[in-house]
């Protein structure tokens, strides 16, 4: 019998697609795949378990909020 898996997909856009998905791979479990296309950075997260899941979509979107917000700043200050 084979195990029921739980899976999600999130797919954010930022100016420096690139830079976010790089911030981002150091924290990335063996459970998680990301890739840029363009603008965009898609990050699937596949798990055993719902609450897992929850957990891990949780924790990366964190570790997406900062990883965004440091990028903006970085992009602005050197505007200045």
């Amino acid at each position: 019998m084979s195990e029921a898996t739980h899976e999600a997909t999130i797919s954010t856009t930022h100016a420096d697609a690139r830079v976010v998905a790089a911030a981002l791979a150091p924290d990335n479990t063996d459970a998680m795949t990301t890739a840029v296309d363009g603008d965009a950075v898609r990050t699937t997260i596949v798990r055993e378990d719902a609450g897992g899941l929850a957990a891990s979509v949780d924790d990366y979107l964190v570790n997406l909020t900062v990883a965004d917000a440091v990028c903006e700043t970085a992009r602005d200050t050197d505007n200045t």
